[in-house]
């Protein structure tokens, strides 16, 4: 019999940041601030976890409130009809260096698109008021238009106003919530 571990995305402690080109030549980049989500896993087999994230579009900040409010536009995220971000996990592989990779789908405007996050576990640790916590940092890669987020501009110089491949970053706490035994 195996014990499955239930965590819970700790919001105020976890960030998914992205960045993207702006006209060819810079970086622009935003986060997140709505981030939840639970994992479930047998700790003796990493490649148990079942993880589902949710992430809250209209709490995306750029630092500029104009450019913030055009993101939230049906130009790109179409907040009002599309109001989160999804990613569910389909699988969970290890990597030699005690890294993992987690396969999985995550959905944006309504388009699901398979991804595979690059995951460095950060540690396991007891805080002061007695909860288990855990950190994990991942990465990924994809293409807005994939998604149908194809808004753009010509530059008179050549080239567009805004890169297609985004570059995400999530930095996430979790909290353990409880220990269930399985069959």
């Amino acid at each position: 019999m195996s014990s499955l571990t239930s965590w819970t995305i700790d919001p105020t402690h976890t960030e998914v940041g992205f960045a993207v080109k702006h006209l060819m030549i810079a970086t622009v980049r935003g986060r997140f601030a709505d981030v939840r989500g639970t994992v479930q896993m047998d700790e003796t087999d990493p490649a148990s976890a079942q993880v589902e994230v949710a992430i809250g579009v209209a709490s995306i900040h750029t630092g500029n409130a104009d450019r913030d409010a055009h993101l939230r536009s049906p130009d790109f995220f179409d907040v009002d009809h599309f109001p989160t971000i999804t990613f569910r996990s389909r699988q969970v592989e290890s990597a030699a260096d005690g890294d993992l990779r987690l396969l999985g789908d995550l959905t944006i405007r309504g388009v699901s698109r398979p991804v595979a996050l690059e995951v460095r576990r950060e540690g396991t640790i007891q805080d002061p008021w007695g909860n288990r916590r855990a950190g994990f940092s991942a990465a990924l890669r994809i293409r807005r238009s994939d998604f149908g987020i194809t808004w753009n501009q010509l530059i008179e110089a050549g080239g567009v106003a805004v890169g297609d491949e985004v570059r995400i970053s999530l930095e996430a706490e979790l909290i353990q919530e409880g220990v269930k035994q399985a069959a």
